[in-house]
């Protein structure tokens, strides 16, 4: 099974710009535009995105948009690779390479999580960015990542400082052997008393594995 793979660029590390655009309604687009993943380089989370892997990733995407397929992204850090509609709050309308990095151009929907990120765009708040997918990683511990597949791009709250953001526990769950079973279990079994208490235990044992 592929590892789910996150991560995160603050707004001044992706280079992020603000941009607004007339519709044909006579309103106007929010959008933001940016580095969304980062190539051939060592990232906080200690993995290295080989130039080609982003590359075909991306030529991926981009192909999936022009073919009129609608790659929704979210606010914050959503748990797995699905989209909850809900949380919906951008598209990705375009997506390019531009010399190792992979390029995004995200337009702000009107929905409640998209007027809220319009709100805080509008108001000066500085927002980050996440690319969200899956993909293999080296197990000799140089962190190089394989078959990779970008899933979406969410936006994320700017970080106290740079380098701020920790790897997320969830993360290390789903990328443990056993992880992304028990998080299914866990939703499967969230009513029942009994299923609850051997599921407990068997998460204990992965927790235990991880220190």
């Amino acid at each position: 099974m592929q590892n789910f793979l996150r991560e995160h660029l603050t707004f001044d590390q992706a280079n992020m710009v603000v941009e607004s655009a007339e519709n044909s309604n006579g309103g106007k687009d929010l959008y933001l535009k940016g580095i969304c993943i980062q190539g051939g380089v060592r990232n906080a989370n200690q993995r290295v995105y080989p130039v080609e892997e982003i590359g075909r990733a991306v030529k991926t995407l981009s192909e999936q948009i022009q073919g009129g397929y609608s790659v929704l992204g979210e606010v914050d850090h959503p748990e797995g690779l699905n989209i909850n509609l809900d949380r919906v709050s951008h598209m990705i309308t375009e997506c390019w390479m531009d010399g190792p990095n992979g390029y995004g151009k995200l337009k702000v929907l009107p929905t409640p999580m998209g007027q809220l990120v319009q709100t805080m765009l509008e108001s000066g708040v500085k927002l980050g960015v996440s690319s969200r997918g899956s993909g293999n990683v080296s197990e000799d511990g140089d962190g190089k990542v394989s078959d990779f597949e970008i899933i979406t791009v969410d936006v994320v709250a700017q970080p106290s400082a740079p380098g701020a953001y920790p790897t997320p526990i969830y993360e290390h769950l789903m990328n443990t052997r056993g992880g992304y079973q028990a998080f299914e279990l866990a939703q499967a079994t969230k009513h029942d008393d009994k299923a609850q208490k051997y599921l407990k235990e068997s998460l204990l044992n992965i927790i235990s594995g991880l220190r």
